[in-house]
C-alpha cells in the first residue's frame, strides 16, 4: 500500500506526514509513505488545498490535517 502526502513542505504538511507514520504504526499495515512537494506533481491530483492524503492513488482528504486514527481506519479497509 502506498500513502502519498501532498504539500509544498509547510508545517501542516510535515505534521500530516508524521500523522501518516503514526497511522501505519497503529494499523500494523505495511505501507510506503511518500512526500509529494513539487507543485506540478501535486496538481496531477486535482486538489485545491494542501495538505492532502492519497492512498493507493485515491484522494482521501485535502485541505485539512487528518489525524492518525482516521488514516489508520482507511488502511484497514
Amino acid at each position: 500500500m502506498i500513502i502519498k502526502i501532498l504539500g509544498p513542505g509547510c508545517a501542516k504538511c510535515k505534521k500530516q506526514f508524521d500523522e501518516a507514520e503514526a497511522a501505519v504504526r497503529l494499523s500494523g499495515v505495511e505501507c510506503q509513505i511518500i512526500k509529494i512537494e513539487k507543485l506540478n506533481d501535486i496538481m496531477e491530483y486535482e486538489i485545491f488545498m494542501t495538505p492532502a492524503v492519497v492512498i493507493n492513488e485515491e484522494v482521501k482528504a485535502s485541505g485539512r490535517l487528518v489525524p492518525a486514527a482516521e488514516i489508520a481506519e482507511w488502511l484497514k479497509v
